[in-house]
């Protein structure tokens, strides 16, 4: 199975952007799973979703990323006016998010509220921990799509109310008696990260106002999964 991380990093090839929305203010995409939302450090990591939206739209610029593992929508802002009206939008919590997740076991809650507090865990970053005392706000509202028995899997929707690095991830995990991402190779043990062949997570739907016609915009990309 093909495994992402950065000391062997294997970006998917470059057949194309898919493109969800464009207009002269904003570009909307639908990375694919496996590259990254910005450069890494070093020339081998140059290869991400900015440097070839750039390579089209030459004036894209970036306002929020996604994990290199998951997959989904990312907006853009052309020309740094537009980037930063649409960053604070960000920052502001005024988009709503969704993700599609499917997760390892039978999630018992038909919906709920996950607020746990996270920080990056130091040591082993860039894995993150849930710490009540130092941590950030971090809550995600979560519910149940579909309880496969037969694999023993659940499928998600999740709406994160806040941005922090790992949030789903670690929500997941600590949701009830814990539920991995299935192919999240930073959290799951090794028998959840064989059942996918990637992360399975994937950013569906985003919810924002256009940053000049202060029109509501909503945008959808199905899972791939």
């Amino acid at each position: 199975m093909q495994r992402h991380n950065l000391e062997h990093y294997n970006p998917p090839p470059d057949t194309g952007l898919n493109v969800i929305y464009v207009d002269d203010c904003m570009l909307v995409l639908d990375k694919p799973s496996g590259l990254l939302s910005v450069p890494g450090r070093g020339d081998d990591k140059a290869d991400c979703l900015i440097s070839r939206a750039q390579k089209v739209y030459p004036d894209a610029l970036t306002v929020h990323r996604l994990d290199m593992d998951t997959s989904g929508l990312v907006v853009m802002g052309r020309g740094p006016e537009m980037q930063r009206a649409l960053s604070i939008a960000f920052m502001d919590r005024k988009v709503k998010k969704r993700y599609i997740a499917m997760v390892d076991g039978i999630v018992e809650s038909n919906s709920g509220t996950i607020d746990l507090p996270l920080i990056i865990d130091w040591p082993n970053r860039p894995r993150q921990k849930v710490d009540f005392t130092e941590g950030k706000e971090a809550i995600t509202r979560y519910r149940v799509i579909l309880r496969d028995t037969t694999r023993n899997v659940s499928r998600m929707e999740l709406d994160p109310q806040t941005g922090r690095a790992h949030q789903l991830r670690m929500h997941m995990l600590h949701l009830e008696s814990g539920h991995p991402i299935l192919g999240d190779n930073i959290y799951a043990p090794p028998e959840v990260l064989a059942k996918a062949d990637r992360l399975l997570l994937h950013a569906s739907r985003l919810v924002l106002r256009h940053p000049v016609t202060f029109e509501e915009m909503d945008f959808e990309a199905p899972a791939p999964f």
